[in-house]
């Protein structure tokens, strides 16, 4: 035992951000066992994608465990702008953690990916074994590319060493502590923050493209217990799909319906078609998910959504915006 009897330490790097937060709400309400240590980091703590901090940080806290969130992320505009950027601060970030866990002698590594990854090109619903079947959408090339690559070093890893370092692909993330930045932020909390200011203000709700694009949306306390029951339970070193199956994909114009709701909106609606819809599909299937956990409920999107505009609103003032 490390330390007062706990066997495991995890490090959760990116531990403030969306998933991170999700998941110490869910360690602190509902799933903390008393052999565990949880140690949540943010950037505050070391640069990731410097060699020394993050070796500095990894001596200091010894983890038996990791999960891996932090990453350089943006909307699709972001990307589109700075591909270049996205690829080389994350594949950085990941070797860093990644070998460090290695030289550190880290028991198991979780690492979050994301169904960008997958071929632009291809048939649906896409599946964990079609990650690198061809090139990413051209709109995020650098960032899918970066997060491919923690597929390829988890093998590397496991092949050379026996580390056992695996990987999670959850579909389009949102909750609590988001990012809810209109120009840099994802889709829905973007269409949060836009409702609110167009409310505050009394003035029209802009959508960017024409809200046809169909996203799985999976709400970020759903992913924590999924993310934690990975980390406890989860074997294979091939990734594994988190989502809400096939028949709950929607489009964008359905979740901003839902928006519009939850905030009590009644303006006008438009949609500026003149802004780049990205990819019009990515529909996941979480068949191999289900394998493992057939009963596992997830919240409905309109209450997920519902809750998430209420913690935005109560928390205006300090949200990521």
């Amino acid at each position: 035992m490390t330390e007062e009897g706990v066997e495991k330490v995890i490090i959760v790097t990116g531990g403030n951000g969306l998933v991170g937060s999700a998941i110490k709400t869910i360690v602190d309400t509902e799933e903390k066992l008393p052999n565990e240590k949880w140690v949540f980091l943010s950037s505050k703590d070391g640069d990731l994608s410097n060699k020394e901090q993050t070796k500095a940080l990894f001596e200091k806290v010894r983890p038996t465990h990791v999960i891996h969130l932090a990453a350089m992320v943006g909307g699709l505009f972001s990307n589109m702008k700075h591909n270049l950027d996205f690829l080389r601060v994350n594949l950085s970030i990941n070797d860093n953690v990644l070998h460090c866990s290695h030289e550190c002698g880290v028991k198991k590594v979780v690492s979050c990916l994301s169904t960008c990854i997958f071929p632009d090109k291809t048939t649906y619903p896409i599946d964990e074994t079609m990650v690198h079947n061809g090139p990413p959408h051209n709109s995020n090339f650098g960032y899918s590319y970066a997060k491919r690559m923690i597929d390829i070093l988890n093998k590397a890893y496991h092949q050379q060493h026996g580390c056992h370092f695996t990987s999670v692909i959850p579909t389009n993330v949102f909750g609590p502590h988001d990012n809810f930045n209109i120009d840099n932020g994802h889709v829905l909390p973007g269409l949060m923050h836009k409702v609110y200011k167009a409310k505050r203000d009394n003035t029209k709700f802009e959508i960017w493209g024409s809200g046809s694009p169909l996203r799985q949306f999976i709400y970020s306390l759903d992913l924590a217990r999924l993310f934690i029951w990975v980390l406890r339970h989860y074997e294979e070193i091939d990734p594994i799909i988190l989502s809400v199956g096939e028949e709950d994909e929607v489009s964008i114009k359905q979740v901003a319906e839902h928006v519009i709701d939850s905030m009590g909106f009644k303006g006008e609606v438009i949609y500026d078609t003149s802004k780049s819809d990205g990819q019009f599909k990515k529909t996941a299937c979480n068949n191999k998910l289900r394998k493992y956990l057939p009963d596992f409920k997830f919240t409905p999107l309109n209450q997920a959504i519902k809750e998430t505009c209420d913690w935005f609103v109560k928390n205006y003032e300090t949200a990521r915006k």
